[in-house]
């Protein structure tokens, strides 16, 4: 690696960790090594958008690995490593076995990439940033789940096919926990500035963001193999590009709250600004009753998961 160049690990080289790594790449901020247990597998797929460089014009490095040493000196580790939904699971059923994975792999960022930043992608996706946080011992403002970004893409998306409107002038608002308790917030996502609460009929809404908090088993159940990567790889580059160039963001995503909506000591989806050191600051909105019940639901459902099967 060039020196003073910046550099981002992606751990877990399958579809969701490829496809961050290759957006990542297209986005010219950094060198990439992407780590797997199967190290074939991470230097094939590094190899081949390797080979992508002179079309794309992109100048950094891309190398595959099964080696922690390898991610010594990252700025942004992206962690996808885990097992994926098969058809019929939901992502509570993955707690079990992708907690031992999150171990090993936190024990290796831990490790080799102290002061790293850690975007974590891994399902289910609010347990697994808590337990990678505990592994690590990082501070909480250093360990921050994707899962905003992407929920609020697919609120976007279902959005624009109902007004039939360019998707980037959407600025859509999903909280709580990245499953089938989110918290879709109609009354704070806008199209040109419009909330859509004022442009789609409230049985619209529902249906919509019902089709949100569904989005990922659509998808699974659709490919009968294995499950979303595109939009989840691509929102996680969008968080990681944020830390590496300070760009301050204001997303939605999974943070450790300390007393923030009537919650402690869980990680959850909310408002955020994110740069240099992580989680710069927690926006806290103000919810209706209803919608304030619907978080704080999320967030004590993933509580009880934490203590009954992770122990804490």
């Amino acid at each position: 690696m060039a020196a003073g160049r910046r550099k981002i690990a992606v751990i877990g080289a399958g579809n969701v960790g490829a496809t961050c790594a290759f957006v990542l790449a297209q986005m010219k901020v950094a060198d990439i090594v992407l780590l797997d247990i199967f190290e074939g597998f991470a230097k094939g797929k590094a190899l081949d958008m390797s080979q992508n460089s002179n079309v794309l014009n992109y100048d950094g490095t891309i190398t595959g690995t099964a080696d922690y040493n390898d991610i010594t000196g990252s700025d942004v580790v992206v962690v996808t490593s885990g097992f994926p939904r098969k058809p019929g699971m939901s992502r509570e059923d993955l707690i079990g076995k992708n907690a031992e994975i999150i171990s090993q792999v936190g024990a290796g960022i831990r490790d080799h990439a102290p002061d790293s930043t850690v975007i974590m992608v891994t399902n289910p996706l609010d347990l697994m940033t808590y337990h990678m946080q505990k592994v690590t011992g990082f501070p909480t403002n250093r360990v921050i789940g994707q899962a905003g970004v992407l929920d609020s893409a697919r609120m976007a998306h279902f959005i624009a096919l109902e007004l039939n409107c360019a998707e980037e002038d959407i600025s859509p608002m999903v909280l709580g926990g990245h499953g089938d308790t989110m918290v879709p917030l109609p009354r704070y996502t806008t199209v040109g500035g419009i909330p859509i609460t004022q442009l789609i009929s409230e049985d619209r809404i529902e249906a919509i963001s019902a089709r949100t908090a569904g989005g990922g088993g659509e998808i699974v159940k659709l490919l009968e193999r294995g499950s979303a990567f595109y939009a989840p790889g691509s929102a996680a580059a969008i968080m990681a590009e944020s830390v590496l160039n300070d760009r301050r963001r204001v997303i939605p995503a999974s943070c450790y709250l300390t007393g923030q909506y009537g919650l402690d000591d869980v990680y959850i989806g909310v408002p955020c600004i994110i740069g240099a050191n992580g989680v710069e600051k927690i926006f806290e909105l103000d919810l209706t009753d209803s919608e304030l019940e619907s978080l704080q639901g999320s967030a004590n459902f993933y509580k009880g998961q934490l203590k009954d099967i992770l122990g804490y």
